[in-house]
């Protein structure tokens, strides 16, 4: 249901311009912060897929939106701070830098616990972005917050 009201704003805004060039914004929307959860499994081998979830997800939280990131697969090596340093994707800053600036904003990151074991992540590795342990669960939860629905 939150999806649907959020692709009917999503339609409204997409008006908006046309509305704008005409002279009025009758009907604006008022800003609400919504909360969003990124998930992603692409790693240091595609730096520009790589990443996405950390450079849309500080843009989704400099514009005041709520933002939690799951990490699984390839994408948990990110956690280590000298590979995101040397992760450099095409037009952005090294991954490093993003992450510096989520951990910053207190955006919460999980590095799936297996998908970490496996390959060698380690706690000291999250602790450099305030990045936890994450797992179905954890997974699970993070999806129900973000679908909450808001009533009016």
């Amino acid at each position: 249901m939150a999806r649907r009201l959020f692709l009917s704003r999503l339609a409204q805004l997409a008006a908006l311009p046309f509305v704008v060039a005409g002279g009025s914004l009758q009907g604006q929307a008022t800003h609400r912060s919504l909360k969003i959860v990124m998930k992603s499994a692409w790693g240091s081998d595609d730096p520009t897929k790589a990443a996405f979830p950390f450079s849309h997800g500080l843009a989704l939280a400099e514009a005041g939106h709520e933002v939690q990131i799951y990490l699984l697969g390839e994408a948990v090596v990110l956690m280590r701070k000298t590979l995101a340093n040397s992760v450099s994707p095409v037009g952005w800053p090294p991954v490093g830098e993003t992450l510096d600036k989520l951990a910053s904003k207190h955006v919460q990151i999980y590095a799936c616990g297996a998908c970490s074991r496996a390959r060698g992540v380690t706690e000291a590795d999250l602790n450099n972005y305030g990045a936890k342990f994450g797992n179905p669960a954890i997974f699970v939860s993070l999806i129900e917050w973000a679908d909450h629905v808001i009533t009016e």
